[in-house]
């Protein structure tokens, strides 16, 4: 019989709790609780799929495809303070360069963004992935500690974030993307992640290739850091199957740097040091 009152108790003892902690929040709730009120929070909207921009160029759909993304945009200013921001100085670099590329001809150009707005880091690299990109540029504008540290700098991914990707792409359960042709849903997993490592050194091999093209064209047009050619594990450069550079132009922290990514001789130094890379790269694609 104790046993009984013992187990009966037991299941008996957390309702009455809640009932004790119901009738003390009711009898001295905060400000606010009298007569059973409550606030609302307002969320955020869940995010659909963006919308994809315009591409421009020659209507040609055999011209390689560039997509540039202007670092940051809207409630994320970036880099800087008052009225120089990174995302300023991104949006009228990445103008810059679809501009001098539409000039000259024979490349197809789209903006990830041609306004301020903001984006997430994986719309950026998606937008370039759904359209097709041969080629994805990311444009931004250092900042460090010291006022003295300048100079342009391109990234490339990092060996690690490289084979992270590649693992975690590979244990998808959703497996139905395509990669340099092969639809990966009709692999094993073994097979999926040997094909997905295998494309994703052929892309570094590329996106190695372009940094090396920049870092040339750029010699006497725009000033750069001792080692211009770094890599990172940057979430929009983490693509298995297209060649992508993040190029931090200048330091925005830097006077000079600063001053020259303002103007109109450094935003056309920058446009034609980039377009002429990326008019390299994709002539030695074609061969």
């Amino acid at each position: 019989m104790r046993r009984g009152l013992k187990i009966a108790l037991t299941m008996i003892a957390p309702f009455a709790l809640f009932a004790a902690l119901v009738g003390t929040d009711r009898a001295f709730g905060g400000p606010g609780r009298e007569g059973g009120s409550y606030q609302r929070i307002a969320l955020p909207a869940a995010r659909g799929e963006v919308g994809l921009p315009p591409v421009l160029g020659p209507p040609d759909a055999s011209r390689p495809l560039l997509v540039i993304d202007a670092g940051h945009g809207g409630h994320d200013p970036g880099a800087g303070q008052g009225a120089t921001r990174e995302k300023d100085l991104t949006l009228a670099l990445a103008r810059a360069l679809r501009d001098e590329l539409l000039r000259r001809g024979g490349v197809r150009v789209a903006l990830t963004r041609d306004a301020d707005r903001f984006l997430l880091l994986p719309e950026r690299s998606g937008i370039a992935h759904r359209l097709g990109a041969d080629l994805f540029v990311s444009i931004h504008a250092d900042s460090g500690d010291s006022p003295e540290a300048s100079g342009a700098t391109f990234y490339t991914l990092s060996e690690k974030g490289s084979n992270q990707i590649a693992a975690r792409m590979a244990e998808r359960e959703n497996r139905s993307d395509v990669v340099n042709g092969v639809m990966l849903a009709d692999q094993s997993d073994r097979v999926s992640a040997i094909l997905l490592d295998l494309s994703q050194r052929e892309t570094q091999a590329r996106s190695d290739q372009f940094a090396r093209l920049l870092q040339r064209e750029a010699q006497g047009r725009i000033t750069l850091r001792d080692e211009p050619l770094q890599s990172a594990a940057f979430v929009v450069l983490k693509s298995p199957d297209m060649p992508s550079v993040l190029i931090e132009a200048g330091y925005i922290s830097n006077s000079g740097d600063s001053a020259w990514m303002l103007s109109d001789a450094g935003r056309k130094g920058f446009a034609e040091a980039a377009a002429r890379a990326i008019r390299a790269y994709f002539a030695r694609q074609a061969r």
